[in-house]
């Protein structure tokens, strides 16, 4: 993820990754790098590592481009991890302080999972349902919230509340018109899967995710409540982790609006751990209320890039809009030229 970017910027990317591994007090820098594997794709690692590739490649966008992002940028938005470069981005949160706050809630992310797997057996992770139309989405929703209980879309505070935490499935994202994801036990998700298709008349194509962690259930409660404390507590200087406002809107995960207050953006920051990631929901509000016209993905892969596609058209769809991802120096000469190409055009 950061070799071609450490080769072509060095002079930009050398003291940032320096200040990476500093901070954590550990070698990330070179997991990235180098692996193992197995060693890079531990929630642990994974998530500080992704988290902090987006904001270099950000800086290096501002330091080696000239990208003025206060002045370019007028909305932030991240999906689920994404969220915190989102807030760093929007100047609601320091780089390194949202470095180790990503990497102590991906500890205990990855200690509830193996605690749950110790205590009850079984497996945990995550599985993304794709339907035809958004017709059928809906009424797979539906179909799903009847199951387990829900009273409404995107609510946790009435769902299965006898069912121990370890045993609930909720709906982590709803990502597009056509795909979500659902999370928690998966023996349980298979028995939704036979639900769905005996009394329901669904039958989606469903793919198991590279995850061993149910992301956005209740399993992970813990992080939940370490957050709350990380944000409200004091920083070293005595002042707020958060600053408000911020220089732009940014988007919550939660409400698929932005932010309103710094203790909502608290509140919601933390409950994300738990809650439905309303991703669909956030960029039709961005699109159809906001009108927004030009997207552009930072980080180290182009899922939300393609999820944004999927609802708004990709480039050239609307005279000076398009969707764009940046995982690589070549694609930042590129974006940058489009960005500038259609900065003065005007809508049809």
């Amino acid at each position: 993820m950061v070799t071609p970017w450490l080769e072509a910027f060095p002079r930009t990317v050398k003291p940032i990754l320096e200040e990476i591994d500093s901070t954590l007090g550990l070698p990330l820098s070179q997991i990235i790098a180098d692996g193992p594997n197995s060693m890079l794709t531990a929630t642990e690692n994974a998530q500080p590592a992704i988290m902090a590739t987006s904001i270099m490649i950000l800086r290096v966008l501002e330091q080696e481009f000239g990208f003025k992002t206060e002045e370019r940028v007028d909305i932030t938005l991240g999906h689920s991890l994404g969220e915190f470069a989102a807030l760093v981005a929007g100047g609601y949160l320091a780089f390194l302080d949202a470095l180790i706050m990503v990497r102590k809630r991906a500890e205990v992310m990855a200690r509830s999972s193996h605690e749950a797997c110790e205590r009850e057996g079984g497996e945990f992770g995550m599985v993304a349902l794709v339907c035809e139309s958004e017709e059928h989405m809906r009424s797979l929703i539906d179909g799903i919230y009847d199951f387990l209980s829900l009273s409404s879309l995107g609510s946790k505070s009435d769902s299965a509340v006898d069912i121990p935490a370890v045993q609930q499935v909720l709906i982590a994202n709803i990502n597009s018109k056509n795909q979500i994801v659902l999370s928690g036990s998966i023996e349980r998700i298979n028995t939704l899967m036979t639900n769905l298709r005996q009394f329901g008349g669904h039958d989606p194509r469903h793919v198991r995710l590279k995850s061993d962690s149910p992301f956005h259930s209740p399993l992970m409660k813990p992080a939940e409540e370490m957050m709350k404390q990380l944000l409200y507590q004091p920083t070293e200087s005595g002042g707020d982790i958060i600053t408000w406002p911020g220089i732009m809107p940014c988007v919550s995960n939660v409400s698929a609006r932005p932010f309103k207050s710094k203790d909502q953006l608290k509140d919601l920051l933390a409950r994300q751990c738990v809650e439905t990631v309303r991703w669909w929901s956030s960029v039709k509000y961005l699109d159809r209320e906001e009108k927004v016209r030009r997207w552009v993905g930072i980080g180290p892969g182009k899922v939300g890039r393609n999820l944004v596609g999927k609802e708004v058209g990709m480039k050239g769809a609307i005279k000076g809009g398009g969707v764009w991802g940046i995982t690589s120096p070549k694609e930042a000469e590129e974006v940058m030229r489009a960005l500038d190409d259609t900065e003065q055009a005007n809508e049809d």
